[in-house]
């Protein structure tokens, strides 16, 4: 669906041509981290009363979401002292357990990745994606720095 000029948004995810952003979701529903991401994004070419993009991207999910709720939440990261082989295998059981095309589980390198333990499980960012084995959930997005605004708000959703 098209939301705005150069923002379409699918059912697993969105892409931006305006800030040059793709990111998808597989595995668990993560469509509103999705939309705190659109939230945030907007918020400054349309305030807090009705961020367009956000409203139609909502309304296509069929999900209630209110911009009040939007806050980011810093999450305690933490790196293990080493990563084993045993940690790598749990993040890949993680993946595998996920559905995404091959060639999307393909392209992701864990061992090139920042892993982090959280106190319910692991993490891995990579310049490509973000693997959250709390939610089993992957996102794959084209610029490293929207692993960041993924971080904001994984916690919460």
């Amino acid at each position: 669906m098209q939301c705005e000029e150069k923002l379409e948004v699918f059912g697993n995810g969105f892409e931006d041509g305006r800030f040059n952003l793709r990111i998808e979701f597989y595995g668990s529903d993560a469509r509103k981290v999705l939309l705190a991401i659109l939230y945030e994004l907007y918020l400054p070419d349309y305030g807090p009363e009705y961020v367009y993009p956000f409203e139609c991207a909502k309304e296509f999910w069929g999900i209630y979401m209110d911009g009040g709720e939007i806050q980011p939440e810093e999450l305690k990261l933490t790196k293990p002292k080493f990563v084993s082989k045993v940690i790598i295998d749990k993040l890949e059981a993680i993946l595998n357990d996920i559905e995404a095309p091959r060639d999307v589980k393909e392209s992701i390198d864990l061992e090139k990745s920042e892993i982090y333990k959280l106190k319910d499980g692991l993490l891995a960012v990579g310049k490509n994606f973000l693997l959250d084995g709390i939610k089993n959930r992957l996102f794959i997005f084209n610029k490293p720095s929207a692993g960041e605004l993924i971080l904001k708000y994984i916690g919460r959703w």
